[in-house]
């Protein structure tokens, strides 16, 4: 299904957050395959700049391919999903990182996942991710240089914790 869709819904995950960053270091984060291994996944690979694809390497056997559709340092990343063999319900979607530079070094960092609606499946699993992930694990590793990637300590932590309070 392709989810993707030239107008905005209001039902798209949105999460934003200040960070005691510049918006220069929220976009390297963004862009950067080093960057994106220390808030999101270990393994990625590819390139972050407009036109580039990355694969994120996760725990299925394929990888998550995206297409970066726009990089425009310092405010603007858009990416669309390629190929997603383990959430195909994302195949389309497009998560977007607007950035806004702030009074005293400061960013605020706007991210929307068009497409990811309450609509999909895996919105349960997929809300709360990108809550670590964008919300704590990025705004962590542009504030002091230490992210929270998927497998580390505190990327299980919370993982043990929302299976908990499903059961």
């Amino acid at each position: 299904m392709d989810h993707s869709s030239e107008g905005q819904s209001a039902a798209d995950y949105q999460k934003t957050i200040r960070v005691n960053a510049t918006p220069e270091a929220l976009f390297d984060a963004i862009t950067t395959t080093a960057g994106l291994a220390s808030w999101w996944v270990p393994r990625v690979s590819g390139t972050g700049l407009a036109g580039g694809e990355l694969r994120f390497h996760m725990s299925a056997p394929d990888p998550l391919v995206i297409r970066v559709d726009e990089a425009a340092r310092p405010t603007s990343v858009q990416w669309t999903v390629l190929d997603c063999p383990f959430l195909p319900d994302w195949v389309g979607t497009r998560p977007t990182f607007t950035i806004s530079p702030l009074d005293g070094g400061a960013s605020e960092l706007r991210f929307r996942h068009r497409g990811l609606t309450s609509d999909l499946p895996c919105i349960d699993v997929c809300r709360p991710s990108w809550d670590h992930f964008t919300g704590r694990s990025l705004r962590d590793l542009a504030e002091s240089g230490q992210g929270h990637p998927q497998g580390s300590p505190a990327d299980l932590t919370w993982r043990e914790a929302l299976a908990t309070a499903t059961e």
